[in-house]
């Protein structure tokens, strides 16, 4: 996939955290930054608590909702299964 470039302006001394955090984890300041952003984009997505169904889809929403669950054996022996730090 092709990169791009994104700018960000940081005043003296929120670049001078950021350049120390990426010497202690030995990498370069773009770097750390791109993998702080990103590790910090996929939480606030991951933690999203509002869905948006659109009034077209709601109906399909409900159906799927109201349809009976459908048995998966994989699932269940998952679910069987003991964790490995119980053994």
């Amino acid at each position: 996939m092709p990169s791009s470039i994104l700018s960000v302006r940081v005043n003296t001394l929120e670049r001078d955290l950021l350049e120390a955090a990426a010497e202690q984890m030995h990498t370069s300041l773009s770097d750390f930054v791109r993998r702080k952003a990103l590790d910090a984009a996929e939480m606030e997505v991951m933690e999203r608590r509002l869905v948006s169904i659109p009034a077209e889809d709601w109906e399909k929403f409900e159906a799927w909702a109201d349809a009976p669950a459908e048995k998966i054996p994989a699932l269940r022996e998952l679910a069987d299964t003991s964790p490995t730090w119980r053994k």
